[in-house]
Parts: structure tokens; sequence; C-alpha cells
């Protein structure tokens, strides 16, 4: 993956799962997103390659972002989740370097739509737009400001539900 201004990027290895792990930890309040992570390794939706960190200068991964399988109605899709970055790194532009990093590795391998349920003020800024305005929505009732989705190459965002891989619950 190619460096972003002020931070190298490259896909996660092996040998990065118990940094990332201490990486989402630290950035949420409880060890679910953790364990989703570990949850989604083992998960077919997993897409090698679009699991992303971002390193210090030293080399340790300080941010990560994760893309796997899903699908909008019965066309394929990823979803963003999580994203997390080390706090006394937030702000400082690691979140959004790993995150327009797996972006842009989806974009090469093909991949058409994005999905997140997050913050309407981050994701924007990645191209993301509600995506109630697409006819997409979950399952489970969410803030409709939170529920986005991004076209990777321009074409119309299908309508339909969100299939999550099954290490999401029943969302």
């Amino acid at each position: 993956m190619p460096a972003t201004p002020g931070w190298a990027t490259r896909a996660e290895t092996a040998a990065d799962a118990a940094a990332v792990r201490r990486v989402v930890l630290s950035a949420f309040d409880t060890a679910e997103e953790a364990d989703l992570v570990d949850a989604l390794r083992q998960d077919p939706a997993w897409i090698d390659g679009l699991s992303a960190v971002a390193v210090d200068g030293e080399g340790a991964v300080v941010a990560h972002a994760l893309l796997t399988r899903c699908a909008i109605g019965d066309r394929p899709a990823v979803c963003l989740a999580p994203c997390s970055v080390l706090p006394e790194h937030q702000g400082a532009g690691a979140g959004t370097a790993v995150t327009r990093a797996v972006l842009e590795a989806a974009r090469r391998r093909g991949e058409r739509f994005v999905t997140v349920l997050g913050h309407p003020e981050y994701y924007p800024r990645f191209g993301f737009e509600r995506a109630s305005a697409h006819g997409v929505r979950m399952r489970a009732a969410v803030p409709d400001d939170a529920l986005m989705v991004l076209s990777l190459d321009g074409t119309a965002v299908p309508a339909g539900v969100i299939r999550y891989a099954a290490a999401f619950g029943d969302i």
C-alpha cells in the first residue's frame, strides 16, 4: 500500500495481529470491536490485503482499518469496520491515512461498493454518502446519518438491505 503524507501504510500481516488488537482495544470502550476483528480473520468474509495498518517512524502499528465482504441486496460489497487509532495519535491523520489506503486497495482489487456505520462528520471526507439516499438500509434500526455508502468506481450504488458477515452477529 502506498505511503500517505505523514504516515506509512501497508497491508496487515499475520505478525501484526497482536499490535492490531492493542490498537483496537485502546480505541474503543469495550473489547467487542477487537473480538470482532479476531473473529473476522477466521470468517469467509475476510479478504487478504484489505486489512491495513498505519505505522510510525519506528514501524509500530498506530492505526488499523478493515474491509470485509458484505452484500447490498444481492450485489457484492465490502464493509469498513472497524477503523481504529491509538488515542495518542488520534487527530494526527493516521486514521485518514489508513482509511484511504484500505479504500484504494479495494479499488485496485475491483471492489465497487463500500458501506460504513460510523461518525457522519468523519466519513464523508472519503466520499461516503448517506445510504438512505441510495435506498440502502440495515435490518437493525440505526441513525440515518450514520449509515453511509461509497461507490469506488462511480457506478450507482444498488438499493437493498446490507447483509454482513456472520461475525457481526444479527445486524
